[in-house]
């Protein structure tokens, strides 16, 4: 028995059609079996570097020594504050 793992890139038209190609070869059956399996990074909503910078950045709010440095920026005049 041989096992393929198989990325498709379902935006592009090549990748449209091995992907109905496979839905069909499903659908019907055959001495074909195959299996779909998700990516373990397709179950995560968000990068992970992205939450680790965004955990960071929310311990750095909760020290004051390090937010004494922070400049506060008024919403409603946002080049007047930071010029």
């Amino acid at each position: 028995m041989t096992t393929y793992t198989i990325t498709i890139d379902e935006k592009t038209e090549v990748g449209k059609a091995f992907r109905k190609m496979l839905d069909k070869f499903r659908k019907e059956p055959t001495a074909i079996e195959i299996r779909e399996e998700m990516d373990s990074n397709e179950n995560e909503m968000y990068n992970p570097e992205f939450v680790k910078k965004i955990l960071e950045r929310v311990e750095a709010s909760n020290n004051l020594e390090e937010r004494k440095n922070w400049k506060t920026i008024n919403p409603d005049d946002i080049w007047g504050s930071i010029l």
